[in-house]
């Protein structure tokens, strides 16, 4: 009774070995070439293809006409009377930002957020470059795309690096954002 059972299976094993190794087989019209590496870029846009924005796609033409390099022109934050120099960083988001401010002078009303940083947004959508960081007191991000904060402790998360603020003090920095919602511009003067 064994032998038969054994006997009625070899058909169906059988024909599961076939088909296991029909998956396994590629015929030269289905062959795919694998995909060849790219060279390493030091900037990466981790942002999928998003809906066309006429205004991020302005400042993604207008930035490639504005390039940037780590100490290249300032970017200024005014809040009441006093001024935040900011060194952009050197990536295409930074690049986008100053293009925006190319065009003219962006006004953020910001709000304190967590306990480490003030936040507002943006008004328009840039490329982003995200990546997992560690920030300082000082640091300006742009986050998902259309939210800019200035960091005046730290926080951990995913997120693009715009710029630092210069010449400050974390105390210092803390004083000027106040405990209150700021309004800041930013500006290229």
């Amino acid at each position: 009774m064994k032998t038969l059972r054994r006997i009625a299976c070899l058909p169906a094993l059988f024909v599961l070995l076939v088909c296991l190794a029909a998956c396994g087989t590629v015929r030269p019209e289905q062959a795919v070439e694998p995909e060849k590496p790219e060279q390493e870029e030091t900037v990466q846009n981790t942002e999928a293809e998003a809906p066309a924005d006429p205004i991020a796609e302005a400042a993604d033409t207008a930035a490639e006409n504005v390039p940037l390099e780590e100490g290249d022109n300032m970017i200024y934050a005014h809040i009441g009377e006093e001024t935040l120099k900011i060194r952009p960083a050197a990536n295409s988001s930074a690049e986008a930002f100053a293009a925006l401010l190319a065009d003219g002078d962006i006004t953020v009303e910001m709000s304190d957020y967590g306990g480490f940083e003030k936040v507002g947004p943006l008004g328009v959508s840039i490329a982003t470059n995200d990546e997992r960081i560690t920030t300082e007191p000082g640091d300006v991000i742009l986050y998902q795309g259309n939210q800019i904060t200035i960091y005046y402790a730290e926080n951990t998360w995913t997120f693009t690096r715009l710029g630092k603020v210069e010449d400050l003090t974390p105390d210092e920095l803390r004083e000027i954002l106040g405990d209150g919602d700021p309004t800041v511009v930013f500006s290229l003067k």
